[in-house]
């Protein structure tokens, strides 16, 4: 299912009236151009545009997938890593996930966003540059969206931590479980998987 935008996204020109400029952080998302190398996120009403992943990062990222993708091929279901935008069912708040798992038939905002509602998880590894975004401010964004489970990555934690939340009601994950890098932990249902978190451990370089 494909839901269309309410409002035509704004182009920004020199001619452009006062009148017709975004109101909003999701309609300036909207009006923004191809941005290649960069990615753009709204978060507390803040339009974010940061630059692409450092390899570590993507490393991180491209980690979780590998070790998914016996679950992903034995139940059909679609991943991606840092490179789909994600629609928060409600407010319709763009983000972009590090790591992303879906049904194939996972309904949309428009042609690019999939819905919050539908997905299956999420993940985000912590950055410098993103640790108060990943750790406080994204979490309560995706348990209001309808994530069921949400997977934090933390390297630059002391010591590094993998955390895995669940349970989403009232915007907030009501079951967290937080654990040294490099123990076992259980990603609940719907993934259904035992991590070992030990695949991180030679990835510890600042993402």
């Amino acid at each position: 299912m494909v839901m269309a935008s309410r409002r035509r996204p704004c182009r920004l020109t020199p001619e452009t009236d006062a009148t017709q400029l975004p109101a909003t952080a999701r309609e300036l998302f909207d009006a923004l151009p191809p941005l290649p190398g960069l990615r753009a996120e709204v978060i507390d009403e803040r339009l974010i545009v940061s630059p692409v992943s450092t390899p570590e990062h993507a490393r991180l990222a491209m980690l979780i997938h590998r070790a998914l993708i016996p679950l992903l091929t034995r139940r059909g279901w679609d991943a991606f890593a840092g490179n789909v935008d994600v629609c928060i069912d409600g407010p319709r708040t763009p983000v972009e996930p590090d790591f992303v798992v879906a049904p194939p038939d996972c309904p949309r905002w428009g042609v690019r966003e999939l819905l919050s509602s539908g997905l299956l998880m999420v993940a985000e590894v912590v950055s410098p540059s993103s640790a108060e975004d990943d750790r406080v401010k994204k979490p309560p964004l995706y348990a209001a969206g309808g994530v069921p489970v949400m997977l934090l990555v933390d390297p630059i934690a002391v010591p590094p931590t993998v955390t895995v939340l669940s349970d989403a009601k009232e915007g907030e994950y009501q079951t967290v479980t937080r654990i040294a890098m490099g123990s076992t932990v259980r990603i609940p249902d719907p993934i259904g998987l035992d991590l070992d978190t030990a695949i991180f451990s030679g990835s510890q370089h600042t993402p």
